[in-house]
């Protein structure tokens, strides 16, 4: 197991694409659940336990390489039923895809690149490429939790002039609920049955990807 892939795979400058979306966050701003540290901090702390603790099992489940990634592909269309976010995952994943393909170039990448185009699930791919580099389920699972929270957190910043140490602070406040979250999503990724995996739901964000979908101005793709 290599570290460094780790900090390279979880770092925000990888290539992937998510600099250009906030995880919900632009939406929450604009309706007013979000105005500052405190707010924020509840904000990341659901998103990791529902929609990053999802995120966490599909990379550590793809990254075991017990299930065909298609199938867990398909295991993250059913857990995810905001088309907007779906739409999202994909464009995510398939900016990931390339990223990795670069980075880490592997038989697995090149075939799921092939099957799916537009773009798998991000998580999907992210647990692939965590393979590739060599990871540990877990490692994958630390990698998307980890963005599951720190997206909102750097967007927070832009959204709302941020202080970035306030926003670094809600980030190190939630590390013991980060090695929680991948500690149970990693504890599932050597299933051979989807179902098995979690499924935990946050209608909210759905509904807010939704609404944000349809704005004519906004910072942030999603």
């Amino acid at each position: 197991m290599s570290a460094a892939a780790l900090l390279v795979l979880a770092d925000g400058r990888f290539p992937a694409g998510g600099h250009a979306h906030s995880g919900g966050a632009e939406a929450a701003v604009k309706a007013g659940r979000i105005t500052g540290a405190a707010d924020l901090g509840t904000f990341c702390r659901g998103r990791l336990h529902t929609s990053g603790l999802v995120a966490a099992a599909l990379a550590a489940a793809s990254c075991a390489g017990v299930l065909d990634p298609l199938t867990l592909d398909e295991a993250a269309d059913a857990r995810t039923p905001s088309p907007a976010l779906r739409a999202t995952a994909r464009k995510l994943g398939r900016q990931m895809t390339r990223a990795a393909r670069a980075a880490w170039p592997s038989p697995e990448l090149e075939a799921l690149a092939a099957a799916r185009p537009r773009g798998a699930h991000q998580p999907v791919v992210l647990g692939l490429a965590a393979r590739a580099a060599g990871l540990r389920p877990l490692d994958a699972a630390y990698a998307a939790a980890y963005e599951s929270v720190s997206g909102p957190a750097t967007a927070a910043v832009r959204l709302l002039s941020l202080d970035p140490f306030d926003a670094t602070g809600v980030l190190a406040r939630l590390a013991p609920e980060l090695d929680e979250v991948a500690g149970q999503a990693a504890a599932t990724a050597r299933t051979d049955d989807t179902d098995t995996l979690p499924a935990a739901s946050a209608p909210l964000l759905d509904i807010a990807a939704e609404d944000h979908a349809t704005w004519h101005m906004r910072l942030f793709a999603s």
